[in-house]
């Protein structure tokens, strides 16, 4: 027995339950889409902080996670949005919270690292433009052993949870 069941309101049920089923299921595909593989190395949601548009610098970050039994290396950043990009870190000395640059930073086999508010972060200096929510831009991570890999930073006005240290600092105003 076929039934075709071409009655109106089943029909406008179904198209809404496959309306409801795909708004449930695309905010769990562009989270998925948002992270990144490189050899061993895992990148996680690279962000960056909506800043204002007179702002002179931005910060970019993300937390990179090493599958692999060797440790690997973050030698430079770049991306065609800024004149200079570089990895940077926070510090306490003196007793003073300070950022200064980093040559390369270390990702432990097994382990991970963040790059977030008020710890590593990369560093975008000479914008052409701030980005504004919801935009999206480039930046090119060159690792030791696994290489090269371009990441989407999404631009978001708040940080994504678990990520919110860095209120109070304002890398707009970024001194060393």
């Amino acid at each position: 027995m076929i039934l075709n069941d071409t009655n109106p309101e089943t029909t406008r049920m179904n198209l809404r339950k496959t309306l409801l089923g795909l708004v449930l299921i695309l905010p769990a595909m562009l989270a998925q889409a948002h992270e990144y593989e490189v050899g061993q190395l895992h990148i996680d949601h690279p962000w960056s902080r909506e800043m204002p548009p007179v702002a002179p610098t931005a910060a970019a970050y993300f937390v990179v996670h090493n599958k692999g039994s060797e440790a690997d290396r973050l030698l430079a950043v770049s991306t065609p949005v800024a004149g200079k990009a570089e990895l940077h870190e926070h510090v306490h000395a003196d007793g003073v919270m300070k950022m200064q640059q980093v040559q390369d930073v270390a990702i432990p086999a097994g382990g991970e690292v963040k790059f977030e508010p008020m710890g590593y972060h990369v560093m975008l200096f000479d914008l052409k433009q701030q980005a504004k929510d919801g935009e999206r831009f480039p930046l090119t991570l060159t690792f030791e052993k696994a290489g090269k890999v371009e990441v989407d930073v999404a631009v978001q006005q708040d940080a994504p949870a678990g990520h919110d240290h860095g209120d109070a600092h304002d890398h707009g105003k970024h001194q060393h």
